[in-house]
């Protein structure tokens, strides 16, 4: 058996959380994940730094959840506090019915933070293999490297992996123990189109067999595509939480989109259910208060409009809009990173 400030040393050296499976029956069936009255204040040279405020979540077992917000919203503080690695100051964290140090021990949990090297000088195989050994019941290894498409660098040496494939490995060192819960923190800096595409693939994959996963990210299309739920956090508060379609028609707004290379914008924002206009090169943008009444006003005045497109407001809409905030200058509203 491996001694416990070995396997701590190796847990963090590899930038996996602790994460194993415990039987079934263990477990309360309706247990879930529980953030009640969660705050968290740091101290800084101008003074109090508040990065958690009062929140209050719960996420229910095989919820996939996108956690989102500008830089400085309080992400990262309440994934830390999730995982137990930074104590709150108030209120509490249950993870499926324990704390996060039990559900940690239980093995429950595996993450995938910003920050974390891998261990050098080991291939790819021969890391995942040594990790899967902490673990009671761990994922078999070629089945690892299968859903996170690592198959082809298996033996390749870690310190040799782009940043793309070193984030691809990070993620199967957060499912190899097969845990209940996967928390992934910005999962997919350093990935090009492609690795996003299939590093998402086996997200949903592993999201399938019944798992629970919250994610952090900046990509509001991943968040949008992925995500059954939307906890929008702005300045430490939260905002906004819901599925990603209600949480964009709360914005209420629509574009419409056209190819009218002749016209003046200012005719075309006086134009009834018109709130503004810009233009794309021979492409005009109306962002409309009505766009029933807009479009009816669009092809009255200008019958030779093309190329039309309608569309309601979309995540980055909603995103901006929920998260402005007028008090966000205040001198207790100034947040850690």
């Amino acid at each position: 058996m491996i001694a416990r400030e070995a396997v701590s040393w190796l847990r963090t050296a590899a930038s996996s959380g602790y994460a194993g499976p415990v039987a079934s029956e263990e477990l309360s069936a309706s247990a879930g994940i529980r953030l009640e009255g969660l705050s968290k204040s740091f101290r800084s040279p101008e003074g109090a730094v508040l990065a958690v405020r009062d929140i209050d979540v719960s996420i229910e077992r095989g919820e996939t959840v996108a956690l989102l917000g500008p830089n400085g919203a309080g992400k990262s503080t309440t994934i830390d506090m999730l995982l137990g690695l930074l104590p709150p100051d108030s209120g509490g964290v249950s993870l499926f019915g324990r704390s996060p140090r039990q559900a940690v021990d239980a093995g429950l949990i595996g993450a995938m933070l910003q920050t974390g090297a891998l261990i050098q000088y080991l291939s790819v195989r021969e890391l995942l293999t040594m990790m899967a050994a902490i673990y009671p019941a761990p994922l078999g290894v070629d089945e690892v490297l299968e859903r996170t498409g690592l198959g082809a660098i298996a033996a390749r040496r870690t310190q040799k992996l782009s940043g793309g494939e070193t984030q691809r490995v990070r993620f199967a060192l957060a499912i190899v123990s097969d845990p209940d819960l996967l928390v992934l923190d910005e999962p997919t800096v350093a990935m090009d189109v492609e690795s996003r595409h299939e590093f998402w693939n086996s997200m949903r994959a592993f999201a399938a067999r019944g798992k629970t996963v919250v994610f952090a990210t900046h990509y509001l299309e991943e968040a949008d595509q992925n995500a059954d739920r939307v906890v929008l956090m702005a300045h430490g508060r939260i905002v906004a939480d819901g599925p990603p379609t209600e949480i964009k028609a709360r914005v209420g707004s629509r574009t419409i989109r056209a190819t009218l290379p002749e016209a003046d914008l200012g005719e075309l924002a006086g134009l009834e259910g018109v709130a503004s206009a810009d233009r794309h090169g021979e492409g005009v943008l109306l962002v409309c208060s009505d766009s029933d009444q807009a479009i009816r006003a669009l092809l009255e005045r200008f019958p030779t409009a093309r190329d039309i497109e309608i569309a309601g407001a979309g995540l980055e809409d909603a995103f901006l809009a929920l998260t402005a905030d007028p008090d966000a200058d205040a001198p207790d509203a100034a947040l850690a990173p």
